[in-house]
């Protein structure tokens, strides 16, 4: 299936590693030129290369900024240029319940993910509708669906911008552009890794290896998903097949946000 990428630009945040760098995988592999964006330069310098090396006729270019800083949002949207798709993808919060946060964290979290994809969409939007075209893709998280009170500044970050997504894509339409969502499950990246043997280390006293605590928490299919199976997902939306789609945010999860 031709997905109509080859010759778009697509600029990806957080995509040094992880699903972002997935997404700049399957967007070059497309014939797609894409912007990386993250805070890391030495992991974007790396980046680049394996993308230059796998798919020489892509331009690959990099920018390192930090997102959770409005100063460094609108200077990535002025330098990355003219570019037909955005993903949002850069921003993680931490694990906690109510008492175990602070209001501090949750300003640093909501810095970055949530006011990094309003901001960063914002602008994209205001660039798209001069030319009439474009799409911008949130990867948000489907503690957004299945609320989590352990869980609770991610889950209150996701739920605002799945919200969000499906208000502001409701409406960009009449301006040529789509505006939609992904939720990924726990997927199998580097945080990923982190938050089981967080997870596994959390009673000291009773230590759970990854696999006991995979097991115990009854995944779709057995495992995580992967960050190839959220980009897929990422790249059909952004493209021609999903033309008449927007204002959606898809579920990337095996089913596990509405699973008992």
């Amino acid at each position: 299936m031709d997905l109509e990428l080859k010759g778009k630009h697509a600029l990806i945040t957080g995509a040094s590693k992880g699903i972002g760098f997935a997404c700049a995988q399957v967007f070059a592999a497309e014939g797609c030129n894409v912007t990386l964006a993250s805070r890391d330069m030495q992991s974007l310098k790396e980046a680049q290369q394996k993308l230059q090396k796998a798919y020489p006729g892509v331009k690959v270019d990099i920018h390192s900024v930090d997102l959770s800083k409005s100063e460094e949002q609108t200077r990535l949207a002025q330098l990355a240029g003219d570019y037909d798709i955005l993903v949002n993808n850069a921003g993680s919060n931490p694990s906690g319940k109510l008492t175990d946060t602070t209001e501090e964290g949750w300003r640093q979290s909501f810095d970055l993910k949530m006011f990094g994809y309003v901001n960063l969409t914002r602008a994209a939007c205001e660039a798209m509708q001069r030319k009439g075209r474009g799409v911008i893709v949130n990867v948000i998280g489907f503690a957004g669906e299945r609320l989590m009170s352990q869980y609770i500044i991610g889950t209150t970050a996701n739920a605002g911008l799945i919200a969000f997504t499906r208000s502001v894509g409701s409406q960009s339409t009449d301006f040529g552009v789509r505006v939609v969502g992904v939720n990924p499950s726990l997927t199998k990246t580097d945080r990923g890794e982190k938050l089981l043997k967080l997870w596994g280390e959390k009673d000291p006293n009773n230590k759970l290896t990854e696999e006991q605590v995979l097991s115990s928490m009854n995944l779709p299919f057995g495992r995580m998903a992967t960050s190839e199976e959220v980009a897929d997902a990422v790249a059909f939306l952004a493209s021609a097949r999903a033309s008449y789609i927007s204002g959606v945010v898809l579920n990337v999860d095996g089913g596990a946000a509405f699973r008992q």
